[in-house]
């Protein structure tokens, strides 16, 4: 029996030897670690690599293992490590944790313990454990997450949004950023992209949409589209969005796009104001150059007979030829100073000191000149047709709208058809917010094509009518302009002509 005993020790310590020989072989990081009821703190196991890998003495570790322990765990996470390792303990379950070493060279190193646990007869707490070296994991973490701080920072200071589609759910993911842009919060009901494009003003979605299928299409390399939203407040903000497809199915078809937006809106006023202010330099520019020729042709002639007239005077010796010449020269000067003042009526036009405003019903000041020109209506059996309506109203000039009625009534009756009796149309509607005011007749009409371009220049005329100066046309045009308006016209030889003038003012 004793030599039994003996010899089955001895395989029992040969098995141990064997075991321990092959836990050294293995590249793992092994311990085992028991904890007394007392919470005394025994390393009752280690493979080489773990004494070589920490720099650890045996001897070190029996004496004082949690003091060990406690030095060799960076001071950041020794608290954590610690709270894990008791919790495992007073509940029997697995240990898992994440901290970092610092070794004796100063180096950091992070590492994952994996322990299961159980306990003895005696009730020690026994950690059969492995250790992971983890630091190219964490620092690979570390620099994503730096990257990701990095990016989300300079997302937030530059202030645009994030926004990503799925094409085949429709959904779309928008950034804090992207709905603070039309003040929107994540409890609005915007997840989708059918919902984004409810919101683009109807004048901007074609070109948006066409600007997408662009991209879809390999057109374009990515996508890019300035546009209106609708904001929660009621107002359109400007939006920048850029995006580039970042997968496609099996067919080519886009599955993913991802993009950014970016609040435009102070840039495209300042730009619309920039272009306003162009329109307006270079509309005032065409005035000035208008304005330059009519002076220089008009006057030019006026000083061309005053000249021939005086030389004629300085030569001539007959007082019939002297008498005569005289009479054309107060001729020339009443000319001239009628000229002068249609001038003057042109530059008071584009005073702003005279552009009163005010309400202004189109009826009324309709009744008023057909009373003025009431005898020139009977004599020439002109028919009037008003389809104003009743409270039309318009914030206008009360000057220039008389002068309005006067010249276009007046045209229409002195250029009326021979072959027929004159007939003139007068009717309001609403186009995009704004009153237009028409008058039609069923005079000559105008030949467009050839005189186009003349219809509403200074002096000029187009029949060979006695009584026509080409000046009422001409002062009109430029007294609807001054205050913001336009004219357009319509004419057809022998048909008539349709005036169509087009109010600035908003109803």
């Amino acid at each position: 029996m004793k030599t039994n005993s003996i010899i089955n020790d001895f395989f029992l310590v040969e098995k141990v030897n064997f075991f321990e020989q092959m836990l050294n072989q293995i590249p793992d990081l092994i311990f085992q670690l028991t904890i007394s009821p007392n919470d005394e703190f025994n390393i009752t196991y280690l493979n080489k690599n773990i004494l070589s890998y920490f720099e650890l003495n045996k001897f070190e570790l029996k004496s004082n293992p949690i003091d060990v322990i406690s030095n060799k765990v960076h001071p950041e996470d020794r608290d954590a490590f610690f709270t894990s390792l008791n919790y495992s303990k007073q509940n029997l379950e697995p240990w898992r944790c994440e901290f970092r070493i610092i070794t004796k060279n100063k180096k950091i190193s992070w590492f994952k313990v994996d322990a299961n646990v159980t306990s003895d007869i005696d009730k020690n707490t026994i950690f059969f454990s492995t250790l992971t070296d983890i630091t190219d994991i964490k620092e690979r973490e570390i620099k994503v997450q730096e990257s990701e701080t990095r990016y989300q920072f300079a997302l937030e200071a530059s202030k645009k949004g994030i926004w990503d589609y799925n094409l085949t759910t429709g959904n779309v993911f928008f950034s804090k950023e992207s709905l603070d842009i039309l003040y929107l919060d994540e409890f609005d009901d915007i997840n989708t992209n059918s919902k984004w494009d409810e919101r683009i003003h109807p004048n901007d979605l074609k070109d948006y949409l066409d600007s997408i299928q662009s991209h879809k299409d390999r057109k374009t390399p990515y996508f890019e589209n300035t546009k209106r939203v609708l904001a929660k407040d009621g107002s359109y903000k400007w939006v920048l969005s850029r995006g580039k497809i970042i997968e496609r199915d099996e067919n080519g078809n886009p599955v993913r796009i991802i993009g950014t937006h970016s609040d435009v809106t102070h840039n495209k006023e300042k730009e619309n104001e920039l272009l306003d202010h162009l329109d307006i330099i270079i509309e005032q520019n065409n005035r000035l150059l208008n304005f330059a020729h009519i002076v220089s042709h008009n006057l030019r002639s006026h000083t061309g007979n005053f000249k021939m007239l005086l030389n004629i005077l300085d030569e001539s010796n007959d007082k019939e030829s002297k008498d005569e010449c005289l009479t054309y020269l107060k001729t020339t000067s009443n000319a001239l100073s009628e000229t002068i003042d249609h001038l003057k009526e042109l530059v008071d036009i584009h005073n702003a000191i005279i552009h009163k405003k005010e309400d202004l019903n189109l009826n009324a000041f309709l009744n008023q000149t057909l009373e003025v020109l009431s005898k020139e209506i009977k004599d020439n059996k002109v028919k009037i047709v008003n389809k104003i309506g009743e409270k039309d109203t318009i914030k206008f000039n009360p000057a220039y709208l008389e002068s309005l009625f006067l010249n276009f009534t007046t045209n229409a009756i002195k250029y009326s058809h021979p072959e027929r009796h004159p007939e003139i149309s007068y009717s309001s509607s609403v186009e995009n917010g704004k009153l237009v005011l028409v008058i039609e007749d069923n005079g000559l009409g105008i030949n467009l094509e050839k005189h186009g371009e003349k219809l509403f220049g200074m002096y000029k005329t187009f029949h060979k009518n006695a009584n026509a100066r080409g000046i009422g046309l001409f002062i009109t045009k430029n007294q609807i302009e001054s205050m913001g308006g336009s004219i357009e016209v319509e004419s057809k030889v022998n048909v008539g002509t349709t005036f169509k003038i087009n109010f600035n003012e908003e109803i």
